[in-house]
């Protein structure tokens, strides 16, 4: 590898992925000999110190200004633009959603809270699902990064709790505000929830090569069967479309459902598959193949199929019985307001 030096695009997610800690923790960089220069995201600290560029990872990519993007994945289309890909998928968190509590109901469970009490949450898919599991209780939009969301939960009276990512609680340090974690019999998560992706030319081989070795095997195969789901259903985040998958013994299982937006109607069901294949060692033509816009060529080709179709043959059994009027009439509802 005679690569001198990389730029490295996004926030707090780049400061997760270096292995990075607080500003009053030494910063360690996770590739020997590169720098990494942070840019976006204040109250982090910037490795190197170049002119702090306003830039997006578009704009990032467009201008040549960054070789790699760090996102979380579930905010990634499951078709990328031509050009680019995921090159890495890291070992994914825990993928649950947590309820985080106003301080007077500390101790408390979303079953054990009065009658009328108001969550916030900016997902339709956590709405759907726990309104038809709680349905005493009132869910109500609530913005904001995770600071400013949980600065409305604590200094105002508006949100009895607050629904987030377990993950994403975790990387910013406030493991300890999560007070209940939701299991997938409560509510299924997002798709790709609590793992990161890193994003890359499609051609840049020798970025690819670099960060492949961060690619977490079990993470990415329940990754591509989620987005595959995601992919047939024409889902996104306009909809309320989740997902629990779970690895075990060379057996990929994939649970995946849809909602109306109150959860009154939905499909739900589960699917398994073998992922159980060889690496092939020899090289060929189809290693950089992409898998809904996955290049993991350290992974199983054969496995990351099976995986693929599985997401696949997943959302077409809920389509036969008639997930697709159920998106539609929510994807109607969600933009008339």
């Amino acid at each position: 590898m005679h690569l001198k030096e990389m730029t490295l695009l996004g926030g707090r997610h780049c400061l997760h992925f270096t292995g990075g800690k607080r500003e009053t923790e030494k910063n360690e960089v996770f590739f020997s000999g590169v720098t990494v220069e942070f840019y976006g995201n204040s109250g982090y600290r910037i490795l190197t110190f170049p002119p702090l560029l306003q830039i997006n990872s578009q704009s990032g990519f467009a201008l040549f200004l960054v070789d790699l993007v760090v996102h979380s994945l579930k905010d990634l289309p499951t078709s990328l633009p031509p050009g680019f890909t995921i090159g890495a998928v890291c070992k994914r968190e825990n993928p649950l959603d947590a309820v985080v509590f106003h301080p007077k109901n500390c101790g408390k469970t979303l079953s054990l809270l009065p009658e009328k009490s108001v969550i916030g949450t900016s997902s339709l898919r956590r709405a759907a699902q726990l309104k038809k599991k709680f349905p005493q209780l009132e869910f109500r939009d609530i913005r904001g990064n995770l600071n400013t969301r949980l600065k409305k939960l604590d200094e105002r009276e508006d949100f009895s709790a607050i629904i987030l990512a377990a993950a994403g609680l975790k990387r910013m340090g406030w493991e300890s505000r999560i007070g209940q974690l939701l299991n997938p019999e409560d509510c299924l998560y997002a798709v790709g929830q609590g793992a990161l992706a890193v994003e890359v030319r499609a051609k840049d081989q020798e970025m690819l090569d670099m960060v492949s070795v961060l690619h977490d095997a079990d993470t990415v195969l329940c990754c591509i069967a989620e987005r595959a789901f995601m992919k047939r259903l024409e889902g996104g985040c306009s909809v309320p479309v989740a997902v629990s998958t779970m690895l075990k013994d060379g057996q990929l299982y994939l649970t995946g459902a849809v909602y109306s937006l109150d959860g009154s109607d939905s499909l739900k069901e589960t699917m398994q598959t073998s992922v159980n294949y060889p690496q092939q060692s020899e090289d060929g033509p189809n290693d950089d193949v992409q898998h809904v816009g996955i290049t993991a060529k350290n992974v199983p080709g054969q496995a990351q199929e099976a995986a693929e179709n599985l997401g696949v043959e997943l959302a077409s059994l809920l389509l036969s019985k008639g997930a697709k009027h159920i998106l539609s009439v929510a994807r109607q509802l969600n933009d008339a307001h």
